[in-house]
């Protein structure tokens, strides 16, 4: 059996994409899971892919277990750690976000990781991003 996930594109515009994602635990946990796949985001009005994205805020409601956000790269790169149940809000648009600095081998992609989970145990987690195009 797996853990029940879901994930939700709020908005996913010229700019800006907002994603919802939610795991209801049988106990498997996710390990490294993409979550955010930039390729798979609509590109820019020229036609340019998105590569990457900067998070500018992190809203979760966590039970019972943990929740690591890696940049994926040839070695990922923690974004953020997310506690064991626990919920509230990041904001880090004064800044214009938190950019994706994986460094070498990096795709762009969010992964997430599970730690200490149990059958029962939730995640409900939003990320607001901002878009980045190459040429």
């Amino acid at each position: 059996m797996a853990d029940a996930v879901t994930t939700q594109n709020i908005i996913d515009g010229e700019r800006n994409c907002v994603m919802k994602f939610t795991n209801v635990s049988d106990g498997t946990g996710e390990s490294a899971v993409a979550k955010v796949d930039v390729s798979a985001l609509a590109s820019n009005a020229a036609g340019v892919a998105c590569s990457e994205v900067r998070v500018l805020r992190i809203s979760h409601a966590v039970v019972g277990m943990s929740v690591q956000l890696f940049l994926d790269a040839t070695s990922n790169v923690l974004l953020a750690e997310l506690a064991e149940s626990s919920n509230g809000h990041m904001d880090f648009k004064d800044f214009g976000g938190l950019p994706n600095n994986a460094g070498s081998g990096k795709t762009g992609d969010i992964l997430f990781t599970t730690k200490g989970h149990s059958s029962g145990d939730t995640y409900s987690i939003t990320l607001e991003m901002v878009k980045v195009y190459s040429d």
